[in-house]
């Protein structure tokens, strides 16, 4: 309903006198009832005259304290002087007035002393204060030492991304935590799964990583994953696949800068599963697995190894097709996988002709050559076997150019194999040398 003109002239008169006195007035910060309070990180500006800032105090040093106490002293001494001097007759001798001057001067030079020796006693304190005794460094805290021949990251010292100071003590824990990772076979409480089905399996999820050009490391996640889900959790055949793309799935998310999406790995399971059932897989293996997912590899080791020898690419390469192999293998599934990379290096430096254990190699994996009999004999047998055709991925795959081919070099001889299996370095200890080494 629109205003009269008598009461809209009264309004504007009313905000004429409001804007007459708003200069004389203090206008009221106070919100209306009912309404929130301000809680601001700031002093609300319009109660400013309401509130009463309290500066911190700088305290004052003890040397200044015990000045002005001795000054406050000898003013009041000065003023006893001045009321008996005014007291004493004009008839005393000029003699007496020097004896009492001399006394007041006494004592005014003995109390300046005082105080000045007062005031700097703090210091002279902190002055004679003995330094703090060294604390050493307690021996479970202390840097191993490592002996000159078998240091292999000193190279790398200004390259902050390989972490030259740590890496033995990584490497170390990484072998530590391997024995919280240890399998067994499994298969038995699966009634509804063999071997063949899991190599088919693996050979699978290779296809898949070549498909994504994902790294090699969220391959062997996938399987490890895969492994300890399945010793505790059985599981229809019909589930196989989708344990193993979800393991996939949660190892690129682990693993990789940019992983596939959800959509991408029901494509590639020809759209067999749903999207929910897939995402509950998930679920279902991050809890059967605690959520501890950061597994030991044996990809990791396999690197590090191969750099005490300084072995080429060529040599990494054919190592690797050795350790991928032997992924489809449910008999070296229980094998650490330290264990696994020292032995299929070994088989790739014996059939490249590079040697065999060398003492560096002993002392940074912890393996005699002859730890790596078992393991090596089992890795020759199963590469001895005619190749199967429905597991032909792992072969395929390092059959080409950009893989060296190694998957094509002819296998070395068993004679040749064991005698490296017991080289001269097993009659010396790492640390023996260790030892003499810091003796030297």
């Amino acid at each position: 309903m629109p205003f009269s003109r008598g009461k809209k002239a009264t309004a504007t008169a009313g905000s004429k006198m409001s804007k007459e006195e708003g200069s004389q007035v203090k206008r009221s910060s106070s919100p209306p009832h009912g309404a929130p309070k301000k809680r601001t990180a700031f002093i609300d500006i319009t109660n400013a005259h309401k509130v009463q800032l309290s500066l911190p105090i700088k305290k004052k040093d003890a040397g200044k304290k015990a000045t002005k106490k001795a000054a406050a002293a000898v003013s009041a001494k000065n003023q006893a002087n001045l009321i008996k001097s005014s007291s004493v007759t004009s008839e005393g001798t000029a003699s007496e007035r020097e004896k009492t001057d001399t006394e007041e001067d006494r004592i005014l030079s003995s109390s300046s002393s005082s105080s000045q020796s007062d005031a700097s006693s703090p210091v002279e304190e902190l002055a004679d204060a003995a330094p703090p005794a060294v604390r050493e460094i307690p021996a479970h805290l202390r840097k191993p030492h490592i002996p000159k021949e078998f240091d292999i990251d000193s190279e790398s010292a200004e390259d902050t991304y390989m972490c030259a100071e740590y890496a033995k003590d990584i490497f170390d824990y990484l072998k530590q935590r391997e024995e919280s990772f240890v399998l067994c076979d499994y298969m038995p409480k699966q009634p509804s799964l063999n071997p063949e089905m899991r190599a088919i399996l693996i050979d699978w999820l290779v296809e898949v990583q070549e498909n994504f050009e994902l790294y090699h490391e969220t391959l062997y996640l996938a399987v490890k994953m895969t492994d300890h889900f399945l010793a505790k959790f059985p599981i229809h055949r019909e589930m196989l696949q989708l344990v193993g793309s979800t393991a996939m799935l949660i190892a690129s998310k682990f693993e990789e800068r940019s992983p596939p999406c959800v959509d991408d790995f029901l494509y590639i399971c020809d759209d067999a599963y749903k999207r929910e059932e897939l995402i509950a897989m998930e679920a279902n293996i991050l809890k059967t697995l605690s959520f501890d997912i950061s597994i030991p590899i044996p990809y990791w080791f396999l690197r590090r190894y191969a750099k005490c020898v300084s072995a080429g690419m060529d040599t990494l390469t054919l190592a690797r097709y050795f350790c991928e192999m032997s992924l489809m293998e449910m008999d070296l599934v229980p094998e650490r996988g330290s264990l696994l990379a020292a032995a299929c290096l070994l088989m790739a430096l014996v059939t490249k002709d590079l040697g065999g254990w060398t003492p560096c190699l002993q002392f940074h994996s912890g393996y005699k050559a002859s730890d790596l009999a078992a393991v090596v004999r089992r890795l020759y047998v199963m590469l001895l076997a005619p190749p199967d055709d429905k597991l032909r991925a792992i072969r395929n795959k390092y059959s080409h150019k950009v893989f060296f081919e190694v998957a094509s070099l002819p296998l070395v001889n068993l004679d040749v194999l064991e005698k490296a299996l017991v080289p001269q370095c097993d009659d010396a200890d790492p640390s023996d040398l260790s030892q003499k080494s810091e003796t030297e």
